[in-house]
């Protein structure tokens, strides 16, 4: 008994024991009793209450389904029903105060009882799928059935011993350009799953058995209690503990639309992962983690979503299927209903069919997009970038404006009392005014430092933050172990101060800090602190006297930010929810005005300078006045000094109260956005998008979450930079040098001006085997024979099937290997990009001046070789096969230089490419001159070969010539509209 008087959890489990028991026996017995006289059960007897006995819940009062589906639905009388917010930490064994224990035992029974916070990636395709979906391309699999047809009857006509060479050699190359194919496409997949996990090391600020302390987010725990901060993410479904909070949450990365929800004013307890904290600060009980939360189905769907192709991709394959569909076509019209009686002849159509389709097929567009997107998508993180959305790298190709504001800061002027002092004369203030600072700077900051952990703070409030801590000694850790907060309303854009109310510990009295604007702070100051400590009112000469030092601040390009205070007698009027402000009327106390200045560094002013050098033009969108925003533009080169800035530096409302019409016509022109609030930001953004421009934005705060989301690449920047900034953005680097968007800028066109000379080479290559093919195919009269492995004789196709197959391989991967990976370069730079044109008026002057010379030279030696060199059918299809690899290989060199004529320049550097080309050239030698039973080829001698090489080589000096030839500006595909 006495055991059972100690251990009260023992016998509360024998009690639910018995009742578990009686309540199983009842119903067991009721099931007989219906069983007996055939009647329905249809539901519990109303002899007593069901209550349901979570089966998983262990050590704790609840368990993970009700927990998930509590907050899931908001469900509020479910959670009154478990005794409200008290209750639910009740019912996980946890503390409001202290949190959950954290030893072993405990995390043991919450993993075991509640999960982990690790979600279930997807599964990871293995190179054995990637081969099967090779094996499902259309034209695989007419080879493979063209393949099989040729063994059986090569077998049968010619005996196993010298029959099986023509349908084996076809299953041989099949299988060598599957294998070749599926490894380019399965490195490229790894590599973005490599990619996709780079950047899950985030930190998550817990209480444990009383003690504050930063843990990994994986480590996260049902029954923790966290602390939320203005920026921060919601690491986990959870319920608010506090209720007199300002706490505004951004629910937009869980809907379609842009949801913020102020938790105080609609006293909403319900907080789910994946949702950005906006504005103010508040600690949250954790109630479903890993797989069971919200963020968990959204990340699914997300996952699924990044299997899909990109933009660039979808209209590459769009391309090649209209292409390809052409060719399959003009086949089908040129064969009609064939009505053979001989199976041969259906196999000789078939090859004539595969020929006709695997020239016109350009399948190696996309596998070319997959290995750049990989490739630079490596490339950018090894410049200290992560990208989070691979389609950021082809749309930053694009970018023509950049919208971005300035963050580096630091303290250079300070006003106390009627006037400055400087930064080493603290000193001669008094000490109450310098406690009341630290107090003012400290308590107002959205965390606390410490060791081994790092803090985003605003880059206004971190140059603050270390002026105070160097020059007036000040301890936020003291200074927050000195007081309690009662309550803390973050910085409002439309007031543009924040404040907070505070009990101090020594004396028991109430205080009121107020932090903002200097002119929005000076509105609310009837007094003001001197250097000696005393307390003066603040007459019109006063006034008007700080006035004077703000506008100097400003014209010096400053950002004036003021700190005021009042001590309190009772505590501020609680209405809706959240505290009202005391300080409505003058009753305040001004104890200075600091001076943040936002220098241009030089990097920032190279990155200018480069950005307009390759056509990208920069708009500054910034909180500053008009004329420090001016100052700062001009220190920059965005603004000249001597520029009018008529139309060019403008302020957020004002560009806000314009008509639909005025903004269409003046947002082009604006340079500079005074005064701007982030909804003024995100208009910017969309009106510029609606006069066609390609935006990137830059940021780093939760502000500018939505502006990051609209704009086409939105770039999230800095050590500073939010969690909120960086969920928004596509594109996330960590350091806060400007350059670094230079670089990945440079990376994205470096790898749309790769994807351009391949298309170029690829679609030359497709359209000259399609003609040739079809040309050839009309002029022969009759079906081909079923030999479809040796070369087919006059006025049928030219090339036999593993030639084909190895074209594709020469023009499909090896080329894009080739063609597409590639370090950048400055020249890049220079060549803006137009958003959906991929190919150019240059690149069609290019393809089609190359694809009539290839045909004319292959049809002349398809009708007349045999006259010319006084060969055989064999000889003179060898010829032309090897002709036209020639051609192409000599091709790739004129696709390394759209407008320029000096193809071979920094060749040397071009490592991979010089290897590629020489591959290709002794493989071809190796076909011609060694496969002859396997590739249908026969040796040709020296004068054979000099003229393949020759007729090939004249591509060069006609290229040459082809350049010096002018383009229209329309696009070459609206005059066929």
């Amino acid at each position: 008994m006495s055991t059972l008087i100690q251990a009260p959890v023992k016998r509360n489990r024998r009690w639910h024991f018995a009742f578990l028991a009686i309540y199983c026996s009842r119903a067991l017995l009721s099931l007989v009793v219906n069983k007996a006289t055939k009647k329905k059960v249809n539901g519990r007897s109303v002899s007593y209450v069901a209550l349901h006995i979570a089966p998983d819940a262990g050590h704790f009062g609840i368990d993970q389904t009700s927990l998930s589906q509590l907050v899931k639905e908001e469900n509020v009388q479910k959670l009154e029903d478990y005794g409200g917010v008290k209750g639910v930490v009740a019912a996980l064994r946890s503390d409001v105060k202290k949190g959950i224990r954290g030893d072993d035992e405990d995390i043991f029974n919450r993993k075991k009882s509640f999960g982990s916070n690790i979600y279930e990636k997807p599964y990871t395709k293995s190179f054995f799928r990637f081969q099967l979906e090779a094996m499902k391309d259309p034209l695989v699999i007419l080879l493979i059935l063209c393949a099989a047809l040729s063994l059986g009857f090569g077998i049968k006509k010619n005996g196993l011993k010298g029959g099986w060479i023509n349908g084996g050699s076809i299953f041989l190359t099949i299988s060598l350009v599957t294998t070749a194919c599926s490894a380019s496409n399965c490195w490229a997949n790894r590599q973005f799953n490599m990619l996709s996990n780079s950047n899950h090391n985030v930190g998550v600020n817990v209480v444990r058995n009383g003690w504050c302390q930063k843990i990994p987010i994986d480590d996260l725990l049902v029954g923790e209690v966290v602390s939320l901060r203005t920026g921060g993410k919601v690491p986990a479904d959870g319920l608010l503990l506090e209720e007199n909070c300002s706490l505004q949450v951004d629910k937009s990365n869980l809907v379609d639309c842009t949801d913020q929800v102020n938790l105080a004013s609609t006293h909403n307890r319900f907080l789910h992962s994946g949702s950005m904290v906006i504005k103010g600060s508040a600690r949250m009980l954790v109630t479903a983690v890993g797989m069971n939360t919200t963020w968990a189905e959204i990340l699914t769907k997300k996952w699924k979503d990044s299997q899909k192709s990109t933009p660039l991709q979808t209209q590459l394959n769009k391309m090649a299927a209209v292409i390809g569909k052409v060719g399959l076509e003009e086949e089908r019209n040129f064969w009609g209903k064939p009505k053979f009686g001989v199976i041969s002849d259906i196999v000789g159509i078939i090859a004539t069919s595969v020929a006709i389709a695997s020239g016109a097929f350009v399948d190696g567009l996309p596998l070319a997009v997959a290995i750049m997107l990989a490739y630079s998508m490596k490339s950018i993180i090894n410049n200290h970038a992560f990208v989070r959305n691979r389609s950021a790298c082809e749309a930053i190709a694009s970018a023509n404006t950049i919208v971005t504001k300035l963050d580096q800061m630091t303290v250079v002027k300070i006003w106390l009392g009627q006037e400055f002092i400087e930064q080493e004369a603290s000193s001669l203030v008094v000490p109450a005014v310098i406690e009341l600072l630290q107090q003012a700077i400290g308590l107002s900051i959205s965390q606390s430092p410490s060791k081994g952990s790092s803090f985003f703070w605003a880059p206004t409030e971190k140059a603050i933050i270390s002026w105070a801590t160097q020059e007036i000694r000040m301890d936020v850790k003291e200074v927050k172990n000195g007081c309690n907060i009662l309550y803390t309303e973050a910085f409002d854009q439309m007031k543009r101060y924040g404040w907070l109310c505070t009990n101090m510990k020594s004396d028991n009295t109430m205080h009121i800090h107020l932090k903002g604007t200097s002119k929005a702070v000076l509105s609310r100051c009837s007094h003001y602190y001197d250097t000696a400590g005393r307390v003066i009112k603040i007459d019109h000469i006063a006034r008007e006297k700080m006035k004077q030092a703000i506008q100097a601040m400003e014209s010096d390009e400053l950002r004036c930010v003021a700190f005021a205070h009042k001590q309190i007698y009772a505590e501020p009027p609680y209405e809706c929810g959240v505290f009202q402000e005391p300080f409505k009327e003058k009753i305040m106390i001004l104890l200075g005005f600091v001076g943040v200045k936002d220098p241009c560094k030089p990097g920032f002013r190279k990155a200018v300078e480069e950005f307009q050098q390759a056509g990208v033009n920069i708009k500054i969108v910034t909180r500053d006045s008009t004329s420090t925003a001016r100052a700062i533009a001009t220190e920059c080169g965005i603004l000249r000094p001597d520029q009018n800035i008529e139309g060019e530096v403008v302020e957020g409302l004002g560009f806000q109260n314009y008509t639909h019409e005025e903004k269409m016509t003046r947002v082009d022109k604006i340079r500079v956005m005074a005064r701007a609030t982030a909804h003024q930001r995100l208009l910017m953004v969309e009106y510029l998008q609606k006069k066609d421009h390609v935006v990137a934005v830059v940021g780093d705060a939760s502000e500018d979450s939505a502006a990051l989301r609209k704009a086409d690449v939105g770039i999230s920047m800095g050590s500073q930079a939010t969690d909120a900034a960086k969920e928004s953005s596509d594109i996330v680097i960590p350091n806060d040098d400007f350059i670094s968007v230079v670089h990945v800028l440079k990376w994205g066109r470096t790898m749309f001006n790769h994807l351009q000379t391949f298309t170029q080479f690829q679609i030359t290559v497709s359209i000259t085997s399609l003609v040739i093919d079809l040309v050839t195919a009309v002029s022969a009269q009759k079906p081909p024979s079923i030999n479809i492995v040796a070369t087919i004789s006059s006025g049928e196709i030219p090339f036999a099937a593993l030639q084909l197959l190895w074209v594709k391989l020469v023009m499909g991967t090896l080329a894009a290997l080739a063609l597409t990976l590639g370090q950048p370069a400055k020249k890049f730079m220079r060549r803006p990009v137009k958003k959906d044109f991929l190919i150019t008026n240059i690149m069609w002057r290019n393809i089609l001046s190359q694809s009539m010379y290839h045909i004319a030279v292959l049809l002349i030696l398809q009708f007349r070789g045999k006259a010319i060199f006084g060969v055989d059918d064999q000889v003179k299809d060898t010829l032309i096969f090897n002709t036209f690899v020639l051609c192409q290989i000599f091709n790739k060199f004129n696709a390394r230089e759209l407008k320029k004529n000096n193809i071979f320049k920094r060749i040397h550097r071009s490592k991979l490419f010089v290897s590629i080309v020489g591959l290709v050239i002794v493989l071809q030698v190796v076909m011609v001159e060694f496969l002859k039973r396997f590739a249908g080829t026969e040796r040709l001698n020296w004068v054979q070969w000099d003229a393949s090489i020759v007729l090939a080589a004249i591509s060069w000096p006609l290229a040459c010539c082809v350049k010096l030839i002018p383009v229209p500006n329309k696009p070459f595909l609206s005059y066929l509209k």
